[in-house]
């Protein structure tokens, strides 16, 4: 069972990185193939599973990284074709940018940034809930 402050928290976080999902599939989808057994762009309620992006965040407490506690981004790449290096970083430098950018519309008041741990893009900052008990 869940607290639904947290449940709350995070359908707003998700909300975020389903735009950036569709931002992205609307930047860069036509660069590469999907996989052949991922549904196309647009074909399942949650961009996470379909299309040729996936972009999703999982809390980490963060035991033994620098930064310690966060959200932990996954941006995935889905495709079977071999993606350049450059290119790959370009479209992750583009989801951190549109992340951040987000960051203080869904969540706002506290501080989240999108910085680098070790070899992790991680959301840091004030993950506190109890704000969201004002929010009612």
């Amino acid at each position: 069972m869940r607290h639904q402050h947290v449940e709350k928290w995070e359908g707003r976080l998700n909300e975020l990185l389903k735009q950036v999902d569709h931002t992205l599939e609307e930047t860069y989808g036509h660069l590469f193939a999907a996989h052949p057994a991922r549904p196309p762009k647009g074909a399942t309620s949650n961009p996470q599973h379909d299309g040729l992006f996936r972009v999703t965040a999982s809390f980490s407490p963060g035991f033994g990284t620098e930064l310690g506690k966060g959200y932990v981004l996954q941006l995935d790449l889905v495709t079977l074709e071999k993606v350049p290096q450059a290119e790959v970083e370009r479209m992750q430098r583009k989801a951190v940018r549109l992340i951040q950018d987000g960051l203080e519309r869904v969540l706002p008041g506290r501080g989240l940034t999108v910085q680098r741990d070790g070899n992790v893009w991680k959301i840091v900052g004030d993950l506190s809930i109890t704000s969201m008990r004002a929010e009612h």
